[in-house]
């Protein structure tokens, strides 16, 4: 009989897993002021980026402009330790531009790490979680695989790959969460056990290779912008500020800024590497049928590209860099499962890669998912009170999905124990509130990646106005200091009188400065884009706030918790079983459920209109 050892601490919120929807989780509840756990398999892999270190990009960037609006730490973790800056699609409308940062792999880690170590109402320890505890389904606590049990009112499970993983590279396969590092079989069965639905999901990553075997004169430069743009709102709001308050929103300077920026680099594969990775697709695992698991359409393989599209020349490959301090270089564009000979050889018939060496080679990996359909909007499972869920366990892909969950996660699951009302972003309000949205209401069958294309209203969800949109909501769940709100609220009144001044004056857009009490103010650069980009996209700005209000009269549309769908005529029989598996609140809601049609919406409107004038 084993001996179990309940700690005598109690918490409020345990958190399982210490990547980066782990980490904003543990953060965002331990600052609302709850007692919580993050237990990690590895402390010394605390924020790892384990495949492309970098962040930001089309979406991406939007959603880490949102977490930092509400409170979170991605944004300030990659100010302080980029390499690269650089805004993507600035040739195009302000609805898709986007900041992308190439990211210090060690530094990150050890930044993060240092935040969560130093954050009050926050214990990390070291421990594989292996048993989900409930009583009456209802979750109390999580028991390792040493036999310790830790209560908690709440738990958030973000394990990443680790649930069930499996490694191949080649036809050589291993169990592994990531490489080097357990997978956490015991987890997933746990998981099974409760009821939950699970999926199986597979992803990849690239080749690293030695920075001292390529010759970078035979490939195309990318530098990075100068001057760099930051992720954070509070490098900004320090202008704002007097010297005594710039210190209570963190450091006053970038520490990054005293370094020049890291290029990366461009090369492409060729008519040679494309035949020998044609030639060795029977020692893939991926075309030999070795790996079942559903991978990333957007994202494919080196292998699959090849496949998909014969009649392409060449495919582009990104030389990232990962550190300062390291000689590893990440190939952007080249995931691959194939064995390490056949990786080796393909990759020396490109342009600067002759002579590379391989420092890790790529891998493709499975794992277990836990169907989004088992989830609501504040991350929390419908079957298990308590138990929220958050990252590539909800069938996502990308560190800044992952952040995104996490910390609604934190702050939703904080929020419950606390009695208050549950923070939920609707998909006019915020990126953030698409990928719920899109979770729970659509089929995954493929890792969920985020883009600008999802956003119906992406012209109102700027990534420069994501304060404007999210940090009021940020200081009403209080994890927005007041020194940061009374800053944001300067920010915002400039905004609005730059707006009254260029449409009074019909000065050019991008004029920088007001008129105040008779001379003219400089504007901050990015309160100045703010105000032009509003006054600029006016009409089509105008043309999507109509569309959100005849959106918002769906979402207004509530459905009693104890409708039942059954007894509804007209309706056909997969709206019927979707209808009453995930219950949505509102006939908005309804409309987006996968295989619910625009006339099940209409039947569905009649009967609640009949049955609320029965009442």
């Amino acid at each position: 009989m084993p001996r179990f050892f309940e700690y005598p601490k109690k918490y409020d919120v345990i958190v399982v897993g210490a990547g980066h929807a782990g980490i904003e989780a543990a953060l965002a509840s331990a600052r609302l002021g709850l007692k919580t756990l993050m237990l990690t398999m590895n402390i010394d892999t605390v924020g790892f980026m384990s495949c492309n270190p970098a962040m930001g990009g089309p979406a991406k960037s939007q959603l880490i402009f949102e977490i930092d609006a509400l409170g979170g730490e991605i944004g300030k973790a990659t100010d302080q330790t980029f390499l690269q800056m650089k805004m993507l699609n600035t040739k195009k409308g302000p609805a898709v531009q986007s900041l992308r940062a190439q990211s210090d792999r060690a530094q990150y880690h050890r930044y993060m790490k240092r935040v969560l170590e130093s954050t009050e109402n926050l214990d990390v320890k070291q421990g594989l979680a292996e048993e989900l505890l409930t009583k009456n389904r209802k979750i109390i606590g999580v028991r390792t695989s040493l036999d310790v049990i830790y209560r908690g009112k709440a738990v958030i499970i973000c394990p990443g790959t680790f649930l069930k993983g499996v490694i191949h590279v080649g036809m050589k396969h291993m169990a592994a969460g990531r490489a080097g590092e357990f997978a956490a079989d015991k987890l997933s069965d746990s998981l099974r056990r409760l009821g939950l639905k699970i999926g199986r999901l597979k992803t990849g990553t690239t080749p690293r290779l030695d920075q001292r075997t390529i010759d970078f004169s035979k490939t195309v430069i990318q530098p990075g912008d100068e001057p760099p743009k930051m992720f954070s709102f509070t490098w900004e709001y320090q202008k704002y500020l007097s010297k005594n308050q710039r210190g209570k929103l963190g450091p006053a300077e970038n520490v990054q800024l005293a370094f020049p920026q890291v290029p990366c680099h461009l090369t492409r594969t060729n008519e040679k590497t494309h035949k020998i990775i044609l030639a060795n697709l029977d020692r893939s695992p991926l075309f030999s049928g070795k790996i079942k698991g559903v991978g990333p359409r957007y994202c494919p393989s080196i292998e699959d590209k090849v496949v998909r599209f014969p009649d392409k020349s060449g495919h582009l490959t990104f030389l990232e860099p990962q550190g300062r301090d390291t000689q590893e270089i990440y190939t952007q564009g080249m995931s691959t499962s194939l064995p390490e000979d056949v990786q080796l050889k393909f990759l020396r018939t490109m342009a600067g890669l002759e002579k590379v060496e391989i420092i890790r080679p790529g891998y493709a990996i499975e794992y277990d998912f836990v169907c989004p359909s088992e989830i609501d909007r504040t991350l929390q499972t419908r079957k298990i009170a308590g138990l929220y869920l958050a990252g590539q366990i909800n069938g996502t892909s990308g560190y800044e999905e992952a952040a995104a969950q996490g910390f609604m996660a934190g702050v939703n699951a904080a929020l419950k124990i606390l009695r208050r009302p549950p923070l939920i972003l609707g998909r006019d309000e915020a990126y953030i509130g698409v990928l719920i949205d899109d979770l729970i209401s659509k089929e995954i069958t493929e890792p969920y990646r985020m883009f600008t294309s999802r956003a119906e209203y992406r012209l109102l969800l700027r990534q420069d106005n994501a304060d404007l949109r999210l940090t009021e909501k940020g200081h009403r769940v209080g994890l927005i200091s007041k020194e940061r709100f009374a800053a944001f609220c300067r920010k915002r009144e400039m905004v609005e009188e730059q707006i009254r001044y260029l449409n009074r004056t019909g000065a050019p857009a991008r004029q920088r400065t007001k008129i105040k009490g008779g001379k003219p103010k400089v504007l901050t650069v990015e309160a100045a884009e703010t105000a032009a980009i509003a006054v600029k996209y006016a009409g089509y700005i105008e043309r999507q706030k109509t569309q959100i209000a005849r959106f918002r009269k769906l979402e207004n549309f509530k459905i009693p918790k104890d409708v039942d769908y059954l007894k509804m005529e007209g309706l056909c029989r997969e709206a019927t079983q979707k209808l009453d598996q995930l219950r949505p609140a509102s006939v908005g809601e309804a409309s987006r459920l996968a295989g619910v049609s625009p006339a099940d919406v209409s039947v569905l409107m009649v009967q609640l209109e009949i049955n609320r004038r029965r009442l």
